[in-house]
């Protein structure tokens, strides 16, 4: 028999989040005592421990022999049941799988992608859910795009396998379902549901919850709000997304934790890349308790993205009444956006903010939020695009092959202006874009970065803006660049990319030119420093 230091151990996440401790009677005899006390599984002191829990799965499987029907399709505005079972019992993994957005052979026009999807929970027959997010932000990637995530609960192989380690207990029954709130079906489902049947819980087992909530943008006065429980429980865990509407960085905001009714926060954090254990800024990369999924865009441009989570696995916040959690948006910004004599650090800003909020409570949870729809999770659009095939309309270049318009996904329009330089350093391209408002706007380059494309030096209106931007990545990926942020001057600009040669590890010197952005700016100007 395992003794009380072992469970307490690596290994004891069920028993440390949801029993609320790792105390296990090991004085009983009774085998199936302990295996119940102890009953979420993934700690390798179980594996010696015999128990008479029944495993069980749900899945997609065809119910045919040697057929590889295993799918299963969700028309728009349609709920697919993934579960509906009785306990009492424990969820102890989902696994879940289906196709890219892309056009391809799963489906000619596309198909919905996953903050279009919303993933709904309900135990033991209540009516309203106390899991509901977008599936994309729930399993830590914002923005509608794919990301992977190697995590302890979580973990998202290559942004495609999406894997849950959360226990999730039930008295009576569970029921999972996920609805397609897109205007594309979702071709090709897979998933299996793993849980134990068990001939009882402890009275005291608390549910597994998961609320989404968001702002576009946060409001002045008042810290963002990322949950707000009635009960006795403990937290867990936060997945936050953000898109900055002004320049330089928004990652000051502390976390604040007021627990059972407090009016000042017994719990306060020194940032927000500190409450996700990064430090002088964020960096990619997923670890068991915290990590950055998504970090796309350039640090300090308007719409620059991230998002970000933190998993309280081994340090949950514990409440015996209430619990209300929030994050200050909060951070340095540029002296055209501030009143005269107001500093530019430590201000407040008004940012595009989505969360989603884990945690357990005894009892089912408080709705404090309504899920907005999938038109209303949409970002709202900054931007005055230019695309591809207007920039190539008005194109001029030297020592290159034909300039043409490439098709595909993920490219805005009609695509990208494709760049085909085999010519190497010394070969140029040149657009046109016209400004017909004049506003304080953020001119962006969207373009893609690839294994075979080149260096570009890149001037706007003959003035050098960037000396060597490098567009050469491993893989195919879209990113963006500030080109100046002003009242930009009415009629016609000329952006020009000169080639400089490659990257050592490209295999050419190409590029491709997805858009040119006039991105909105916040025109509200801060007038009083936010109070730390």
């Amino acid at each position: 028999m395992a003794n009380a230091t072992s469970l307490v151990g690596f290994g004891c996440v069920g028993v440390l989040l949801l029993a609320g401790s790792c105390s296990v009677n090991v004085n009983s005899t009774d085998q199936d005592t302990l295996a119940t006390s102890a009953w979420s599984a993934g700690s390798l002191a179980d594996l010696i421990t015999m128990s008479s829990d029944r495993s069980m799965r749900v899945s997609s499987a065809a119910p045919q022999r040697s057929s590889n029907w295993d799918n299963r399709k969700i028309a728009p505005g349609t709920t697919l049941t993934l579960a509906d079972i009785k306990g009492p019992g424990v969820i102890n993994h989902i696994w879940i799988t289906f196709p890219d957005p892309a056009p391809g052979w799963l489906g000619r026009n596309g198909n919905a992608n996953h903050s279009q999807l919303v993933l709904r929970m309900f135990w033991d027959g209540a009516t309203e859910p106390a899991v509901e997010a977008p599936f994309g932000d729930f399993f830590a990637a914002g923005f509608g795009q794919r990301a992977e995530v190697i995590s302890l609960p979580e973990l998202v192989q290559g942004g495609d396998a999406y894997n849950s380690f959360w226990p999730m207990p039930f008295y009576k029954s569970a029921r999972i379902e996920i609805e397609n709130q897109s205007d594309l079906p979702l071709n090709s489902m897979y998933f299996q549901i793993d849980w134990v049947q068990k001939p009882s819980l402890p009275k005291d087992t608390p549910y597994f919850c998961a609320q989404y909530r968001q702002e576009f943008p946060t409001q002045s006065g008042r810290d963002y709000l990322i949950l707000d429980a009635v009960g006795r429980g403990h937290y867990v865990g936060t997945v936050l997304s953000g898109r900055s509407r002004s320049p330089e960085w928004f990652g000051e905001g502390d976390e604040k934790f007021y627990v059972d009714g407090e009016t000042t926060p017994s719990i306060q954090g020194t940032g927000t890349e500190d409450y996700a254990l990064n430090a002088w800024g964020m960096a990619i990369g997923t670890y068991p308790y915290f990590g950055v999924s998504i970090l796309q865009g350039e640090w300090g441009a308007v719409g620059w993205m991230t998002t970000v989570y933190r998993w309280h696995i081994p340090d949950p916040i514990r409440f015996t009444k209430s619990l209300r959690v929030e994050i200050e948006n909060a951070g340095w910004i540029s002296t055209d956006e501030l009143a005269e004599g107001v500093n530019r650090g430590f201000v407040e800003r008004n940012d595009d903010y989505a969360t989603v909020a884990f945690w357990y409570q005894l009892g089912q949870p408080r709705r404090f939020t309504q899920l907005p729809s999938a038109a209303e999770r949409v970002y709202p659009n900054l931007d005055l695009i230019i695309e591809g095939r207007d920039l190539l309309a008005t194109a001029r270049s030297e020592n290159i092959n034909p300039l043409h318009l490439q098709s595909g996904f993920p490219w805005t329009g009609d695509g990208q202006l494709f760049i085909d330089n085999e010519h190497g350093a010394g070969a140029w391209v040149e657009f046109d874009f016209n400004v017909e408002t004049e506003e304080l706007r953020q001119l962006t380059l969207r373009f893609t970065k690839s294994y075979d494309f080149g260096r570009y030096r890149i001037l706007l209106d003959g003035k050098e803006v960037r000396s060597n931007v490098d567009f050469f990545s491993p893989t195919v990926t879209l990113d963006e660049i500030s080109l100046g942020s002003e009242v930009w001057p009415l009629g016609k600009h000329t952006i020009r990319l000169e080639c400089l040669g490659s990257n050592v590890e490209s295999s050419g010197t190409k590029l491709g030119v997805d858009s040119v952005r006039l991105r909105q700016r916040w025109n509200v100007k801060r007038t009083t420093p936010k109070d730390f």
